[in-house]
């Protein structure tokens, strides 16, 4: 049985490319910090087949361990299911679904930067993140 509308948690999507940097941080922050309060899911246009290394090593100092993820390709269900689709990079290869809120942001790609640079990227999408939950969430 589906919940009611009111009694949903919303449906997060977060999308780049690879699947393997920006949007795998986001769907963990979100994870991490939503409390439950928001389902999380990432996806990417084309599929990596493994997280980037330098994005393992920013989140493993800060707690957040993501050597175990596996990068997915991105569905027109993934799109339909969500509230909110958050783009990152991924161009014309994501679904638009009329009444859905997009947000597309912009932000570095982290494959084949040094640590110091994906450490900046990691820290905006986690600000981001939070920025974001705060407009979904009654804390």
């Amino acid at each position: 049985m589906t919940e009611p509308a009111s009694e949903r948690k919303p449906l997060v999507l977060f999308v780049c490319v690879h699947n393997a940097g920006r949007s795998q941080m986001a769907a963990a922050f979100a994870e991490e910090s939503s409390g439950g309060g928001v389902e999380v899911r990432s996806a990417g246009s084309e599929p990596a087949t493994s997280v980037h290394p330098g994005v393992v090593a920013a989140m493993n100092e800060i707690g957040i361990d993501l050597a175990a993820k596996t990068p997915r390709v991105l569905t027109a269900e993934d799109a339909q299911e969500a509230d909110v689709v958050i783009t990152m990079g991924c161009g014309d290869a994501c679904p638009v679904f009329p009444g859905k809120r997009y947000e597309d942001w912009i932000v570095a790609d982290p494959a084949g930067q040094p640590l110091e640079k994906v450490r900046v990227i990691r820290d905006e999408i986690r600000e981001r993140v939070r920025t974001l939950l705060d407009s979904l969430i009654q804390r």
